[in-house]
């Protein structure tokens, strides 16, 4: 199994903080186009870069427009991006992250929501016991899917279980989850639909009334997204918004040496002392529900 490590640059809870990923030889690789996404093909198992740990509240994620995509706190109005603790929820209720390999083309229309896509990798929610951290490369399981229409895009969430959980056997598909964990995907639903009202947005909304796809249907999302990057990283789309610098993909004209690779990182500072973070971020928000 492929081991990756992380670097921190830059300093915690600030606009210069980035966190680069290595592969197992030491070479600084790309989270996004690098990593395989596929841990165990004949099984079905995929590789998670986890971007926010469960119960945290700092909005972390894959640089897509930045060289080799660290991983970097979002930024909005000039600041750091934290979301809402929304009673009765602590921050992020489950381990987020992303599908490595992965792409939602904002060009394509998907035919079962008819919304374009996101611009971003396919996202994932890990339902597992274990808090995992920034950085840290899991190997998951799916077992369905939520669609949320994001600002009038299609966002896809998928729900998935980390097969060194041990209660990873017991979970096969979506019904699973609703049968072994009651009110955790009502939940997800409810965090999805409210996390941006704080900010001042409208309830995000949901393609198939809110309701899950299966495992299947998620399975298909996933092969169709990896397409999409596979047209990203060859230069055959149109896009051009997304940094495709890699360092394993050598017939990609985005393809870079790992000499290169390494100047990109020092550019980056080195890691300072963390910034401390507002008392805000830990409030509780209150809201009436619709």
């Amino acid at each position: 199994m492929a081991a990756y490590r992380s670097e921190e640059r830059g300093c915690r809870n600030s606009l210069s903080y980035r966190m680069f990923l290595k592969n197992s030889e030491g070479v600084y690789i790309s989270p996004f186009h690098d990593i395989p996404l596929y841990a165990d093909p004949s099984q079905n198992v995929f590789n998670m870069v986890v971007e926010v740990p469960r119960w945290t509240n700092g909005k972390m994620e894959i640089a897509t427009k930045e060289p080799l995509n660290p991983i970097k706190q979002d930024v909005k109005k000039g600041n750091l991006r934290f979301v809402a603790n929304i009673f009765p929820h602590k921050g992020y209720i489950w381990n987020y992250g992303a599908l490595p390999q992965t792409w939602e083309d904002p060009k394509h229309k998907d035919e079962s929501t008819n919304c374009n896509g996101d611009d971003d990798p396919i996202d994932v929610c890990e339902i597992g016991t274990k808090v995992c951290s920034t950085g840290e490369v899991i190997r998951v399981k799916i077992l369905g899917t939520l669609a949320l229409i994001d600002e009038g895009e299609t966002d896809w969430k998928l729900i998935a279980i980390n097969v060194e959980d041990p209660e990873a056997n017991c979970f096969n598909d979506i019904c699973d989850v609703k049968r072994l964990k009651p009110g955790y995907m009502e939940a997800t639903v409810d965090w999805f639909k409210r996390y941006k009202v704080p900010d001042g947005k409208p309830e995000n909304q949901f393609a198939f009334d809110a309701n899950y796809k299966d495992k299947e249907f998620a399975h298909a999302v996933i092969k169709s997204t990896h397409e999409f990057w596979k047209k990203l990283i060859m230069n055959k789309s149109k896009e051009r918004d997304i940094d495709c610098t890699n360092t394993t993909a050598t017939k990609s004209p985005f393809y870079s040496s790992a000499e290169a690779a390494e100047e990109i990182v020092k550019k980056v500072p080195p890691c300072g002392v963390a910034q401390s973070i507002s008392a805000d971020v830990d409030k509780w928000w209150y809201d009436e529900k619709n």
